[in-house]
């Protein structure tokens, strides 16, 4: 086949391609967390995953700080203690007052045992971080 081989297809017959690509990838994401199950055990792998009522405050732009440390039933006083930041700059980056150093994210997630990247805001129009 050449570079300038193309295909045509009807609308009809690309969504179809379409719906099964997502369906197929949809069904490797269920054997990747089957696995990892089986793997780690129920409490392990979904350590990280969080309830519907709390992804549900990250939706309506709760802070993933607040959220994260809320679910892991933190104070803000026990997090600073975990985490070697203080309660007052853990309270400013919840509230939105100060975005948080890296140093101090890094140092959060750690002791939340999740990624820097679960601490990022989400943009209420977006799945992406801010």
């Amino acid at each position: 086949m050449s570079a300038t081989d193309t295909v045509t297809l009807s609308r009809a017959e690309y969504e179809a391609l379409l719906d099964r690509l997502e369906d197929a990838e949809d069904e490797n994401a269920i054997k990747r967390f089957e696995a990892r199950v089986a793997a780690l055990g129920w409490e392990a792998a979904t350590r990280n995953a969080l309830p519907a009522e709390r992804a549900w405050r990250l939706l309506d732009g709760a802070h993933p700080l607040a959220v994260w440390r809320e679910h892991r039933k933190l104070s803000g006083a026990k997090l600073a203690a975990l985490s070697g930041v203080p309660q007052s700059y853990i309270s400013e980056i919840e509230t939105g007052k100060k975005p948080g150093s890296l140093d101090a994210m890094a140092k959060l997630a750690r002791a939340l045992g999740v990624t820097i990247d679960d601490l990022a805001p989400v943009s209420p129009d977006s799945d992406q971080p801010l």
